[in-house]
């Protein structure tokens, strides 16, 4: 326990005109709940809250002799910090850091904080003519929201040279790929199968991405991407060396091991096509036209398959309905959605970079990509606010030129990019603005993808087997079931490889089944709460029975969340991640790409081309980026060019 001088400067802190925190790792909690005035009693500080704040790179200025608590709360029985994992210092703290505490500097025209985190992410300030809301075209782009791909679009324009500001609603950076912490846990609020992160080809996206701003990440190899718990006691493991999956795989239907062979070696081909090639935006002429030239067989294998889905390629090969279905199942980890309805070239992407690159977990959790992602933003001259909830995209004579707030500020810039869905961009955040015909079409060929029931738990190690492996898929009884709301469920044991993210002797259990926001609707909050409850305790069961008998008297901690939950604090309607086609697509021909009909304005994430994923998002925000650095100066491009492009595009979806 910090004693009351220790904790004297900080009594009266709520009275000072200053308003300065980090980011606050705590995503799904209710800030209210503890106060600093108690906090001598609880054992936990309530850190000051910071509503206006952008991260920037600035020199060290005269030292004011006020200090302040930049980081979460912590227990006085852990001794820990949550935000950093490391010890609390107790000392004199005259001239010296106490534990998280930092000295402030101030100069009149802006307050920065040094402080040391998981990544050391540091240079934390707060700029009057940005917190005021008063920059008048400055920035080459505006990035709305800091999810993975709006990450990567803003550090690949940082990195060109473009000024970048990005407008996060939350407080800590990463959106679905973000974490929070809880009683010693670390969270991740999304999957923890991260792809992306290898060192070599074309599709480590993550790794180049970090990279390119100086970063580099500690990951630690996951020996398998998953273990198929299925109809029928069909058990596979997905191994990271691709021919003991395959051994595996055909020693339970030794009668399709050719057609197994053919269809997997389909998607091999389209791997190695996209994992030679630089990848780039393919709204760009002068770049396809080169990479056209230098590799002319794989930009037409890659054009062949762009119609294709998986499932009817898989049926050339293969007869039997259960490995079909099992198929149908790789494919559902990936999209959602059957294979029939997965476009060929995103499921050869997942299933071959699996084991080309493997999965890799990175040390300290998901969050530490945007994290590093956000340094690496700050280090290059850009900037990011949190608590800027974007309300509106401001349009002028057709072109979008800048964004309002919630709290009425407006910020402007050249190109204006949406890391929002496409349903968020356009149905709420260009309210008076006419639905453009290509968003029509798409809205008509895709609808939203359902959303997720979460539940995040906290248990007792013993309750699992050491031998168990980190990522499962479990369907027990009827392939029908397999897209049904509830009937799969998609659990990661992160702790299995990174034990820093769970107390000693504790494992963290993140499951996730598809949920349907409609499902949530119309309750009273005490049915809301009951139903969670109800819904929770039925997916927790069915796991005791398959995988780990004794599980529910092994929970110490679990927080549920539904569609609600996600579309609250990640800002997505519905609460959905990503587009779903209505019917059998013709593969990726109908997914719209990152340009828009409004001129200046760009969207990135899952809802734009090649979809869904890790590797599928940052490939958005490296094409994004590439596009935006053209049409902003920073790139060679060709306006004539251009147009024809934009324009065979825009027909080649039509056909879909």
């Amino acid at each position: 326990m910090l004693s009351n001088t220790q904790l004297g400067s900080f009594t009266n802190f709520k009275t000072r005109k200053m308003s300065m925190r980090l980011p606050n790792s705590q995503s799904f909690l209710d800030f209210k709940d503890t106060q600093l005035g108690n906090s001598l009693n609880s054992g936990f500080l309530d850190e000051p809250r910071c509503i206006k704040q952008v991260i920037s790179c600035l020199a060290p200025l005269k030292t004011l002799t006020c200090t302040v608590l930049d980081g979460p709360r912590w227990s006085k029985d852990s001794k820990q910090s949550l935000s950093c994992s490391r010890p609390l210092k107790f000392k004199n703290y005259s001239n010296q850091e106490v534990g998280l505490f930092r000295t402030v500097e101030r100069n009149k025209n802006l307050l920065s904080v040094r402080v040391k985190s998981v990544m050391d992410v540091s240079k934390v300030v707060e700029k009057d003519e940005v917190v005021e809301g008063r920059n008048k075209g400055g920035y080459d782009a505006i990035v709305i929201g800091s999810g993975i791909g709006g990450l990567v679009a803003a550090t690949q324009l940082a990195v060109k040279g473009a000024k970048v500001l990005v407008l996060e609603k939350y407080v800590i950076p990463g959106g679905s790929s973000g974490f929070y912490e809880r009683d010693g846990y670390t969270f991740d609020v999304g999957s923890s199968v991260m792809f992306g992160f290898s060192d070599k080809g074309n599709l480590n996206l993550i790794t180049q991405a970090l990279a390119a701003v100086g970063c580099k990440m500690e990951v630690i190899p996951d020996p398998t991407t998953v273990h198929f718990h299925l109809p029928n006691n069909l058990s596979v493991q997905v191994h990271r060396e691709y021919d003991d999956f395959i051994s595996e795989l055909t020693s339970k239907f030794p009668h399709e091991k050719e057609g197994i062979l053919k269809f997997y070696n389909e998607c091999w081909k389209i791997f190695n096509a996209l994992n030679s090639l630089e990848l780039k935006s393919l709204e760009e002429p002068l770049y396809l036209f080169g990479q056209f030239f230098k590799k002319p067989a794989e930009c037409l294998t890659l054009a062949y398959y762009l119609p294709q889905n998986a499932g009817a390629i898989a049926r050339n090969y293969i007869k039997d309905p259960e490995v079909l279905s099992f198929i149908d199942a790789e494919c559902f980890i990936v999209s959602t959605v059957n294979a029939l309805q997965t476009p060929m070239i995103n499921a050869s992407m997942v299933l071959c970079d699996r084991h080309f690159g493997g999965i890799n977990y990175p040390v300290g959790g998901v969050g530490e990509i945007a994290k590093s992602l956000t340094k690496g933003l700050v280090d290059q001259g850009s900037e990011i606010l949190y608590r800027a909830n974007v309300t509106s995209i401001i349009v002028d004579n057709g072109k979008a030129v800048g964004v309002k707030l919630s709290d009425g500020r407006e910020f402007f810039a050249k190109t204006i990019i949406s890391n929002a869905t496409r349903w968020d961009t356009f149905g709420k955040l260009l309210k008076k603005q006419d639905l453009p015909k290509e968003e029509e079409k798409f809205q008509k060929i895709y609808v939203k993808a359902p959303s997720f029931l979460s539940i995040h738990m906290g248990v007792k190690a013993e309750v699992l087997p050491p031998d168990t492996d980190c990522h499962h898929f479990v369907l027990e009884d009827d392939w029908k079931n397999l897209e049904e709301p509830y009937g799969s469920i998609f659990l990661s044991i992160p702790t299995m490889l990174d034990s820093s993210l769970a107390p000693k002797g504790r494992h963290i259990l993140h499951i996730f089944t598809t949920s349907s926001i409609e499902d949530w609707q119309g309750l009273s909050t005490k049915d809301y709460e009951i139903k969670k409850e109800l819904v929770a305790d039925k997916i927790i069961s069915r796991l005791e029975n398959k995988l780990f008998p004794g599980l529910k008297a092994s929970i110490e901690f679990k927080e549920v969340g539904t569609p609600k939950t996600h579309r609250r604090y990640l800002a997505r309607d519905s609460g959905t991640y990503g587009p779903m086609p209505r019917s059998v697509p013709k593969g990726l021909l109908g997914m719209p790409f990152n340009t828009t009909a409004i001129s200046g304005l760009y969207c990135v994430g899952d809802s734009c081309f090649p979809g869904q994923g890790v590797i599928a998002v940052a490939f958005s925000g490296v094409m994004c980026a590439h596009r935006v650095a053209a049409d902003v100066g920073l790139e060679k491009r060709s306006p004539v060019l251009d147009a024809g492009l934009l324009g065979l595009l825009g027909w080649l979806r039509s056909l879909a």
